[in-house]
């Protein structure tokens, strides 16, 4: 456990619902987003308020050259400052590792979620639903909060979506206040706080992609997820499939050039687990993987030859974005969304306190 910023987390039971009286907040937690990395010895060009105007920076052997001048770091506090186009919230941080500069946005928990919601879920969806998915994003980025890293998320999908200040909505702001500082916690510490698309109508256990099995990240019934890629059917072609494994460091056998997949085993979900394709078999979330190389929505697929018939969007574990939806539609509350899909967890207040830190994620979304 590290030393630093801490937290202390308040438990109650989330399903059913119930929580404690709120004590409070007592500051924010201070995120570190990388936004760009950029070749040792490329320019970049921040856009700082007012007065102060462009600024050209480059990472160098020795450290960070900003305006003809070289230092180990440099950093702007804010409040806010632009790159590529795009208008963030908080300062930014500008440091050499692996070269490459490093350009990190120093930006407090709540006010990044005004930037990640917008680019997570429609504004369009139930207020329920929207709430749901702040909660869930905001755990997501505690969990990955780690001082021993040069920064603590990403901003693309590979970790949250981020997109800044100019996709700020109302609706989204709203849920992101209504549900300030909670999360989602299990054994005292925040979980790994997973998302995706559509599950198909079955959720899946964490152990199916991610390869460690969690008690709250188990397969389950989702009855109300009905999104555009509910169901769908697409081809998929020996070439394509050839590059899939030569993707993952696969070759297809010799004497097999028109063997389609085939699903010799599913997963509790009912998701592929063991694959043959072009002579060649994979297992476990190595199949997962396989089935995403070939550009399938979800591992929830049948094979007829080399046509896909199958449901859902994303790996399907954690809460299915268009599932809430429905859920919301049928009348639940953002509490009872987050209790179907994280049984045996707590709604918990998240307060800056003197007690050891969260440790990072187990695994990126």
């Amino acid at each position: 456990m590290t030393q630093g910023l801490k937290v202390i987390l308040l438990a109650c039971l989330l399903f059913p619902v119930g929580i404690l009286p709120s004590r409070g907040q007592g500051g924010d937690l201070l995120l570190r987003v990388l936004l760009k990395e950029v070749p040792e010895g490329q320019e970049v060009s921040l856009l700082l308020p007012e007065a102060l105007g462009p600024l050209r920076a480059r990472g160098e052997a020795q450290g960070v050259w900003v305006e003809g001048r070289v230092q180990p770091f440099w950093e702007f506090p804010g409040p806010y400052f632009r790159l590529d186009g795009r208008t963030y919230r908080g300062g930014v941080r500008l440091l050499v590792q692996g070269g490459r500069l490093l350009v990190v946005n120093q930006v407090l928990l709540e006010d990044y979620l005004l930037g990640v919601l917008p680019a997570e879920m429609p504004e369009g969806f139930p207020q329920e639903a929207l709430k749901a998915q702040a909660v869930v994003a905001r755990t997501f980025a505690v969990n990955r909060s780690n001082p021993r890293a040069p920064y603590d998320l990403c901003a693309s999908e590979i970790c949250q979506v981020y997109l800044g200040l100019a996709v700020e909505t109302p609706r989204h702001s709203e849920a992101v206040r209504a549900t300030r500082g909670k999360v989602l916690s299990h054994g005292g510490k925040a979980i790994s706080a997973l998302y995706h698309a559509d599950s198909g109508g079955m959720t899946a256990g964490s152990e199916e992609v991610f390869g460690k099995a969690l008690p709250y990240l188990r397969p389950r019934p989702d009855p109300y997820a009905r999104g555009p890629k509910s169901q769908w059917q697409l081809a998929v072609s020996p070439k394509g499939a050839v590059a899939a494994l030569k993707a993952m460091g696969l070759a297809p056998q010799a004497g097999s050039p028109g063997d389609p997949p085939v699903v010799l085993e599913r997963s509790p979900s009912g998701r592929v687990w063991r694959l043959r394709l072009l002579g060649v078999e994979v297992e476990g979330p190595e199949a997962q993987r396989l089935v995403r190389n070939l550009g399938l929505p979800s591992a929830l697929v049948e094979f007829r030859g080399w046509q896909a018939e199958g449901r859902g969007a994303g790996h399907g574990v954690g809460l299915s974005q268009w599932g809430a939806k429905g859920m919301a539609e049928a009348g639940y509350g953002y509490r009872e969304i987050l209790g179907h899909y994280f049984p045996g967890t707590f709604l918990s207040d998240l307060l800056l306190g003197g007690v050891s830190g969260l440790e990072g994620a187990w695994a990126a979304r």
